[in-house]
């Protein structure tokens, strides 16, 4: 019978793991292609990010010249960083079935005594800084990153927002 158990358990397990992969393999399609739009000085700045956060459109107005290059050059960082934040944000909502799905398999120590629980072990990487270079933010002490220095790096992107 615990023979029985086991092989229904298993087939149950790898089932579940062709309907993930099949699922990233979908989200993985559809992030590709997100894209994020914002707007900075009064519609004059015009900027787009792909899913990565990277700037891959950028539009002035024709009143641009209103504008010194000062304000040209600090809204360009705000509407950059904004544009990052809501693809950032669609990623996250595009994520969250995937997510849903994972939180309802077993872990490893549910089907083995004793086991570890391996997701707790893993470390989070903080969220990148939107700081400027040479700013108080982006320094740190060597001691700041022990933990990520025992257990290997950073977790994936997809473990890495699933606390």
């Amino acid at each position: 019978m615990a023979n029985e158990r086991l092989k229904a358990d298993a087939a149950m397990m790898l089932e579940a793991l062709h309907e993930q992969m099949l699922g990233i393999a979908k989200i993985q399609r559809d992030r590709s292609r997100l894209t994020a739009t914002a707007t900075a000085c009064d519609k004059r700045i015009t900027v787009t990010v792909n899913a990565d956060g990277i700037l891959i459109d950028t539009k002035f107005a024709d009143d641009i010249g209103d504008l010194t290059h000062t304000e040209i050059a600090e809204a360009m960082t705000e509407v950059v960083q904004e544009a990052a934040r809501r693809v950032t944000a669609q990623v996250g909502l595009l994520m969250e079935p995937l997510r849903e799905r994972k939180s309802q398999l077993p872990k490893l120590s549910d089907l083995i005594e004793d086991a570890p629980d391996l997701g707790s072990a893993m470390p989070v990487a903080p969220p990148a800084s939107f700081a400027p270079p040479n700013s108080p933010e982006r320094r740190y002490d060597d001691a700041s990153f022990d933990d990520a220095h025992r257990f290997g790096g950073r977790r994936s992107m997809v473990s890495g927002h699933d606390d």
